[in-house]
């Protein structure tokens, strides 16, 4: 393998020229026949007895090229990016294919690559905390929540109003015929939950047991595609009306959902606990103002390949979760009015806003040559171990030490950010053009920063997670023109 170039292109991509030798790619084209051979029909041949040569010479000498560039690309991109000393994003493509007469493979690889970054201001910073004070009807409010809670559930024969459930069969229809996933029997449906297409729990709200109407909605313009926008008809039955019987607010109450022996009591340990929660959360409200304030300091052009990465891993997030408490993802989605297309690009902003700010801490871990010592990385290893119940040699097994290694440096970089900061107005942006180039000169192009909230300890990932977020350059079916090597 030998890399013949490496030229830039546009926005934070490279070209690589890849040359791979004869008897390499003919080592792999005779690995490719091996796998093979057994389904190839030669006549005057068994099933898998016809030389190569004989099954080149019936259906061209590049029977075997395209099979044999997919079993080589990958390695061949993760050679020359490492040649190359590369830092690379997302995953590349082959922009072009040429096999010489000679056979010596040419591939020509688009990748894109970590982006220049120019920090602006980001120690010294200042914000406003403003901590919000805990009253009556706050302490109020945990109270019925509480109750509602712990309530009983008992049918009645009246009409269903806002905080009932109604037990219903219903099935959907546009034009006249019944569209998939619009049918469901004995759904509990909780009015006012919002948990249903927009406008269907408002026309139940009125229905009693035994009660049967159509309803009239319009689907969301962001739904699936072959209902969006669409105007359809419910068919719907109530099965059954439920509401819900409060337990009354006493001592006996507190008992019950508490430690405590007096309502009193539980009530001084409500406030406590609120205080402190939004003591927390103004500190992290606090640390996220700073935080966007060294994002948008900075100047920076983030490839898209970053941001595509980080909004294909919040879908896998997304879908492991919501598959993990034993609901279908995209029947969810379904039910909030959205789909698996429209959830992704209002997810982008979000993801935009990850990349900033890992692109942040990493540009403040240069700068501040931060490093992660032994005994730090040994600390951590016990941190989870605790964590997540189990001996620190199987969190040692399971966890990337490397991965762990650079969320700690991520983590310090955003403690120096933050711990440099002081209370107090929101500091002028200073962008980092600003202090290199005269005053009458335009600012550098960068791209504006998206929220994203400070890193937290807490926040750390479970260690297989960790190890699950490495990624490799997958192998996919390559064309000789413009086909993805990796995808």
């Amino acid at each position: 393998m030998k890399v013949n170039g490496v030229n830039e292109k546009e926005k934070n991509t490279v070209e690589v020229i890849v040359e791979v030798d004869a008897g390499t790619f003919d080592q792999a084209l005779e690995k490719v026949y091996r796998k093979n051979r057994g389904s190839i029909m030669i006549p005057g041949f068994r099933p898998g007895k016809a030389p190569r040569k004989m099954v080149e010479r019936m259906y061209g000498a590049s029977v075997f090229y395209e099979d044999a560039i997919n079993e080589l690309a990958p390695d061949v991109f993760a050679d020359a990016v490492k040649d190359q000393n590369l830092r690379t994003v997302g995953q590349p493509s082959v922009d072009n294919v040429d096999v010489s007469d000679d056979k010596v493979l040419t591939l020509t690889f688009i990748t894109a690559v970590y982006p220049q970054v120019t920090l602006g201001e980001y120690k010294g910073l200042s914000a406003e905390k403003p901590v919000e004070t805990v009253k009556k009807k706050d302490i109020d409010q945990e109270l019925e929540m509480l109750q509602k809670r712990n309530a009983r559930i008992a049918s009645v024969e009246r009409a269903a109003k806002d905080g009932d459930t109604a037990v219903i069969d219903f099935e959907g229809f546009l034009e006249g015929i019944p569209f998939e996933g619009g049918k469901g029997e004995g759904h509990e449906l909780i009015l006012g939950s919002n948990s249903f297409v927009p406008g269907f729990e408002e026309q139940v709200v009125g229905m009693k047991t035994g009660g049967e109407k159509e309803i009239a909605i319009t689907f969301p313009e962001d739904y699936a595609a072959d209902l969006a926008g669409k105007d359809v008809i419910f068919k719907v039955k109530c099965q059954e009306v439920k509401e819900q019987i409060l337990p009354e607010l006493d001592d006996e109450f507190a008992k019950d959902v508490s430690e405590f022996d007096t309502l009193e009591a539980y009530k001084k340990n409500i406030k406590t606990r609120l205080t402190k929660e939004r003591a927390d959360r103004a500190d992290a409200q606090y640390k996220d103002d700073i935080m966007k304030q060294a994002v948008e300091n900075m100047s920076v052009e983030v490839p898209d390949a970053m941001v595509d990465q980080t909004l294909d891993n919040m879908m896998q997030e997304f879908y492991y979760n919501i598959s993990s408490q034993g609901m279908d993802p995209e029947q969810y989605l379904g039910m909030m009015g959205m789909n698996v297309e429209g959830f992704r690009e209002s997810s982008r902003g979000t993801a935009e806003a990850r990349v900033l700010t890992r692109l942040l801490l990493d540009a403040v871990i240069d700068a501040e040559a931060i490093a992660v010592s032994d005994e730090e990385l040994e600390a951590e290893y016990a941190r989870l171990a605790e964590q997540y119940g189990v001996e620190i040699d199987i969190v040692k097994k399971r966890a990337d030490a490397d991965l762990l290694t650079e969320d700690l440096k991520r983590q310090k970089a955003a403690d120096l950010i933050c711990d440099s900061a002081v209370e107090g107005a929101k500091t002028p942006v200073k962008k980092a053009a600003e202090k290199e180039e005269p005053a009458e000169k335009a600012p550098a192009k960068k791209t504006p920063a998206k929220k994203e909230p400070a890193p937290k300890a807490a926040e750390k990932k479970a260690p297989a997670k960790k190890a699950a977020e490495k990624k490799e350059p997958a192998k996919k079916t390559t064309k000789a023109k413009k086909t993805e090597a990796a995808e």
